[in-house]
């Protein structure tokens, strides 16, 4: 008897918890990439600090510049779900962001510094490329069209971000540090 009761207790606490849905989900995900914009807002400074390249701290500044436009584009999708517009801390890019400042810590002054900047950018483009392109499928789904063409819009920005920063490591940065190797042992 006792078993039973415990088997319909467990079942009862199961069904009293409230189901979730792909709209939950998609507001999760939101507060994930607003920590995570919000978190790039203070590191892209200390990376264009620590930049050697004046064409990658320009980089960095830029995109500094349109993750604040972004954030205000996060604030936008919250307000029309009726959310209020925070973030939940995310570790993926608390990660990432430790490796970043890891790389400038010990390549600092060092010739593949700003090779090591772009790679850690690129971490941080991949994974915001990711949860953008997520997050606007999402949308298009739930019938939001307005916040998928938001997110699309970043979407396109962080993809462009991811772009020029591969130019500009293939064409400068990443030759800049195998030729200044090349030296140290000539």
């Amino acid at each position: 008897m006792a078993k039973r009761a415990k088997k319909k207790k467990s079942t009862a606490r199961r069904s009293s918890r409230q189901q979730k849905k792909l709209s939950d989900l998609f507001h999760e995900t939101l507060k994930d990439i607003y920590f995570t914009e919000n978190k790039i807002i203070k590191t892209l400074p200390k990376m264009a600090k620590a930049a050697h390249s004046k064409e990658l701290a320009a980089a960095f500044n830029k995109h500094l510049r349109e993750t604040q436009g972004q954030v205000k584009r996060l604030d936008q999708v919250f307000r029309m779900i009726g959310k209020p517009a925070r973030g939940k801390p995310c570790e993926a890019i608390n990660g990432i962001a430790d490796e970043g400042a890891e790389i400038m810590k010990e390549f600092r002054g060092m010739p593949a510094l700003d090779a090591g900047l772009v790679a850690a950018a690129q971490a941080v483009e991949h994974y915001e490329i990711s949860r953008y392109g997520t997050l606007r499928t999402w949308a298009e789904q739930l019938g939001m069209n307005d916040a998928a063409s938001l997110l699309q819009e970043t979407l396109n920005e962080e993809e462009a971000t991811d772009h020029a920063l591969t130019e500009l490591a293939t064409s400068v940065i990443n030759l800049e540090a195998e030729e200044e190797k090349e030296e140290e042992y000539a």
